[in-house]
């Protein structure tokens, strides 16, 4: 268990018994602090005896879930048969049980009349392609807490990753534990930043067979490039803000990072659709800063409110760091020096630095460009400065009215 009190959670949805017990030891293995049995998963589940097997050999906490396909699970089975399946799994011991909204009632005040346990109800609500608006979220809360659940889960679709925030800024109003998952490829941070928001647990995938939500985690990450059990309320947010996202490697560099220095911070991949909206939606002062990747690099410089001179004459901007003083947001152009030093380098190393007379082994070369967006751009400015001819292709000829004006983007930093 995580040293802040949360679980990092892994959903077990074998086929066979066996398979589900050989998934156990590897959720383990990998760091998870509990585990979900999903029932609805399982081939020819036999409930008098499988259960009890799953339940004799697990070696972590466990949720039991058995869900209707109508809920988003993989079982059709007579109702009684299935919560009488989950009231079997309280009696044999089971820590946590998992149980839909629409039957909650029933199935809490029942559980109630049986003898005192440490089992606890999990009380669940799925809402898919979309997620409510702040006050339909409110009122669901509302009654889902009514239904004297001991914690509630909370399950809805993202479509922006502005959708997110809705969900987190619930957490700390309601009156039991709450976890909080939204899915989609949008809704990743719902699971990255669960801990720092409050939330019960967070989900990990196994990575192998079925297992996997769109949008969750994998269990190694979470254990291993984010040391999850890390975060608190304090921690720092980062992140690479681009579309697409998940190819990024900043994640791993920048965790590891942090945690060498002993910085209490987490860098995440955020799937950004409109720049604006998201900046204006996170904009709490631990949201500290972003890297800019495609296709945003170029509308950032409107959406700080300080562009440095460089990053303003090269008309793109790729980080952006969130002024503590103020809250205002400053953007920065890394790419031009980070690049064409690069390149440079390089150059030196092939020729000697034969030419004494050149401030850069650019000078006087052919610099062939391939797209003109905001990295195309700074590299295009570097060259530039340096002295090098620079050719650009790019598909779209509108851009054009940027390179021509690059000679005069240049005056200021050629004198």
């Amino acid at each position: 268990m995580a040293q802040n009190g949360f679980l990092v959670c892994t959903p077990l949805m074998a086929e066979t018994v066996g398979e589900m017990l050989s998934q156990m030891q590897h959720a383990k293995d990998v760091g998870a602090d509990c585990i979900e049995i999903r029932l609805d998963c399982l081939n020819e589940f036999n409930s008098a005896t499988d259960l009890a097997q799953l339940l004799k050999a697990r070696a972590l906490p466990t949720i039991v879930t058995y869900r209707l396909k109508s809920d988003g699970g993989n079982c059709e089975v007579d109702e009684k048969k299935r919560l009488d399946t989950l009231s079997l799994a309280h009696d044999l011991g089971a820590d946590f049980i998992d149980v839909e909204l629409q039957v909650a009632f029933d199935f809490v005040s029942r559980m109630k009349d049986k003898k005192s346990s440490n089992c606890k109800v999990i009380v669940s609500n799925h809402i898919n392609e979309r997620t409510p608006s702040t006050e339909d979220l409110s009122h669901l809360i509302v009654k889902m807490q009514s239904t004297g659940a001991d914690i509630l889960k909370i399950v809805t679709t993202a479509t922006n990753i502005t959708d997110v925030s809705r969900v987190f800024q619930l957490i700390p109003h309601c009156q039991v534990p709450v976890i909080a998952c939204v899915t989609g490829d949008r809704g990743l941070i719902s699971q990255l930043l669960g801990p720092k928001f409050g939330g019960y647990l967070i989900y990990g995938s196994i990575g192998f067979g079925k297992d996997s939500t769109p949008g969750q985690p994998k269990l190694a990450d979470l254990t291993g490039h984010y040391k999850i059990g890390r975060l608190n309320r304090d921690t720092k947010v980062f992140g690479v803000i681009a579309n697409p996202v998940g190819h990024s490697k900043g994640p791993i560099l920048h965790n590891q990072a942090f945690r060498e220095t002993g910085f209490n911070g987490v860098y995440v991949p955020l799937l950004v659709d409109n720049l604006a909206d998201f900046l204006k939606v996170y904009s709490a002062p631990d949201f500290a800063g972003f890297s800019v990747g495609i296709p945003h690099k170029e509308a950032a410089v409107t959406c700080c409110d300080e562009v440095q001179p460089l990053a303003k004459s090269i008309g793109a901007v790729n980080t952006i760091i969130r002024r503590q003083s103020d809250g205002k947001l400053i953007g920065y152009n890394t790419d031009c020096e980070g690049a064409i030093s690069a390149i440079e380098d390089g150059l030196k190393g092939e020729t000697g630095n034969i030419n004494s007379e050149s401030s850069s082994p650019l000078a006087g070369r052919t610099f062939v460009l391939v797209g003109a967006g905001g990295a195309g751009r700074a590299l295009a400015f570097g060259a530039k400065q340096r002295g090098a001819k620079v050719i650009i292709a790019n598909r779209n000829y509108e851009r054009r009215a940027w390179l021509i004006q690059l000679e005069e983007r240049l005056s200021p930093w050629t004198n």
